[in-house]
């Protein structure tokens, strides 16, 4: 299934310097880590506060407020960042030259901080549009449409510059994420200002729910998965030192992917007033995507044979498995959820909670570690300060995902069943909603304890990356193992 084609070939001609510019890439990872922390930390807070309500401090710091700066803060911040580290690296290698621009690059980095601090600021206080995954007041919306024309300025500008005419198959993931966000974004956040923070859509009552989860299930799509998925094409090979397993199917991958995902988000409106058929689309085209998904984990999979003897001594590459696996569990758990049955039971319930962080930590996050560990070596010239913390965050994390989320499994399975149960009478044998939810105190407090986990494993790399890019000169040797 190889082909010539199917390397990540990374290979400089003889008497040529490569001329990268990775201080931008140094920038967005040290961001990386630092809103990943801080992001992780806000979720604990929160789990925390669903479980011992006393930990709600005021109104700007109840769950209410901290519950959107948590999604924003994990999404735009930390994988936002993550991203844009690794198209920032990869491209350039892939195509053999510096970005397009270094200002706009740096405008881009400055502009999406800028962003990020401004949501840290007014969501606690309240200001929101009351969207899913796009509560930011319009000033910021405006802000994030010219940054991300930046950002696709300098893309497309160092795609055309290109030394080399292929364009490997990550090259084409990271572009349905420039494009398709944009165009998300901009439609999604399309409103008439009243007032400096206050607005109002154009879209109103059902339209505005669509077309919010238009945006809302393909954010996750196309900010979540294509560009992770890119991710994985070009650092996977790299970290196993193995050409990708098939690349006819990582194309298959690609177009079947960007074609169905965008059609998938009405199966969050199922048993609402949307029509029918419109349901039964969304449904239909989220069941289908577990054919290109699953091809895509195999093809993950399958480009460690020959490697699969160092998954047990590096973490690296035990990160990118657990990620990469997680993403095959995801991607058939969503769809089975988006079948009318399934969603009767498991809508409104913790069960979904279990489902997104079975992604956003297992697929998202581990990915993410697994690239920035291969990558801050190679990056900064140094062997990590301490490799054996990278083996310790793999099993914190791993252990923490598995408690978390069997937690809301559980649950979520149990709310379900209870809103359902009737009894002989005909009757809700459950009829007090309070009763139910005092039963879900253990289980949010095992998630507490599993999301707790997740956070010190992400603390103790954020450690590990400083005392390794701060290490003395003595001790920053260049092993040949480590160049890039």
């Amino acid at each position: 299934m190889e082909s010539s084609s199917s390397s990540v070939s990374t290979a400089t001609p003889v008497g040529v310097t490569p001329d990268y510019d990775d201080r931008i890439v140094k920038m967005f990872f040290t961001a990386t880590v630092i809103w990943g922390i801080v992001g992780m930390l806000v979720g604990v807070i929160i789990a925390l506060q669903l479980t011992f309500w006393q930990a709600n401090l005021g109104p700007w710091l109840s769950f209410g407020r901290l519950r959107p700066l948590h999604t924003n803060a994990v999404i735009f911040a930390f994988a936002g960042n993550v991203c844009f580290t690794g198209i920032y690296h990869s491209m350039q290698r892939l195509l053999k030259t510096r970005m397009f621009n270094d200002t706009l690059s740096r405008i881009h980095f400055w502009g999406w901080q800028l962003i990020i601090v401004s949501a840290a600021v007014t969501l606690p206080l309240g200001m929101t549009q009351s969207k899913e995954y796009a509560e930011l007041i319009w000033p910021i919306d405006v802000a994030i449409t010219l940054v991300w024309v930046v950002f696709g300025i300098n893309f497309f500008g160092t795609v055309a510059r290109r030394k080399v005419q292929h364009l490997y198959v990550a090259i084409w993931f990271y572009m349905s994420f420039v494009i398709t966000i944009a165009v998300l974004h901009i439609f999604n956040s399309l409103a008439i200002p009243a007032t400096l923070f206050r607005s109002y859509p154009i879209y109103t009552g059902l339209t505005d729910a669509l077309v919010q989860w238009w945006y809302g299930h393909n954010a996750v799509g196309f900010f979540l998965t294509t560009p992770f998925l890119g991710l994985m094409y070009y650092y996977l090979p790299r970290a196993a030192e193995r050409p990708v397993y098939s690349y006819r199917l990582s194309i298959i991958h690609f177009w079947a992917l960007v074609f169905l995902y965008i059609w998938a988000g009405p199966h969050h409106l199922l048993f609402s007033a949307l029509p029918d058929w419109a349901q039964t689309l969304g449904m239909v085209f989220s069941i289908m995507l577990i054919a290109p998904s699953w091809g895509g984990m195999l093809n993950g999979l399958l480009t460690l044979r020959g490697a699969w003897d160092r998954v047990r001594t590096d973490p690296v590459l035990k990160m990118m498995v657990v990620a990469v696996s997680f993403y095959g569990m995801s991607t058939f758990e969503g769809p089975m959820m988006s079948i009318r049955a399934v969603n009767g039971l498991a809508h409104y319930t913790n069960w979904v909670i279990g489902h997104v962080h079975s992604g956003a930590l297992g697929w998202v996050g581990m990915m993410s570690f697994g690239m920035l560990y291969w990558l801050v070596p190679r990056l900064y010239k140094r062997e990590l300060w301490k490799p054996q913390w990278a083996e310790a965050h793999f099993w914190l994390a791993t252990i923490g995902i598995v408690l978390y989320t069997v937690a809301m499994w559980a649950a979520g399975l149990m709310e379900g069943l209870q809103w359902r149960a009737i009894n002989d009478a005909g009757q809700l044998a459950n009829p007090i909603f309070l009763d139910i939810t005092a039963r879900l105190q253990p289980f949010l407090l095992l998630r507490v304890v599993g999301g707790s986990m997740y956070l010190v494993g992400a603390i103790m790399m954020g450690i590990n990356f400083w005392k390794t890019v701060r290490g003395s000169d003595e001790a920053a040797q260049t092993p040949a193992s480590v160049t890039a």
